[in-house]
């Protein structure tokens, strides 16, 4: 029998090669590799990597509340049709499981919150022009 290592012939018994050192087992095969032959390492096992295919979205199928969204940019600038949009919004997103729930909430809120401030400012100024022409058309009256 020959050394697996160095090639070197050892007794069936020795354990170790008395040249290198190898260590020496019984071969599996039945023909021993020779001096000239290298030793064959054994196969490598490769595991797979699972891949995960994305699947196309069907055509009719809308993932995302896009009333939401555009509710919610509108209740910055536009808020009554931030106000529209966020309530068409939050009921398309009944229909999507709550997708966009969140955000058209936030719509709606903003929208209010600036429709009342928009209301409260209107009545603020109308006062304050009849304050000031009551003002004007008492001290008119005074002159003549």
């Amino acid at each position: 029998m020959f050394c697996r290592n160095c090639g070197h012939q050892v007794s069936e018994t020795d354990a170790f090669c008395a040249h290198c050192g190898a260590p020496q087992t019984a071969p599996a095969q039945t023909a021993e590799p020779t001096p000239m032959q290298p030793p064959q390492p054994a196969p490598m096992q490769v595991q797979p990597v699972p891949v995960q295919i994305q699947q196309p979205v069907p055509a009719g199928e809308e993932k995302t509340n896009v009333l939401a969204i555009v509710g919610f940019v509108l209740s910055f600038f536009v808020a009554i049709a931030g106000l529209v949009c966020s309530i068409l919004g939050l009921k398309q997103a009944k229909e999507l499981d709550g997708k966009g729930h969140g955000l058209a909430l936030a719509g709606l809120i903003i929208s209010i919150v600036s429709l009342a401030l928009t209301v409260l400012i209107v009545i603020v100024y109308i006062s304050l022009i009849g304050a000031a022409l009551g003002a004007a058309l008492g001290s008119a009256l005074y002159f003549y």
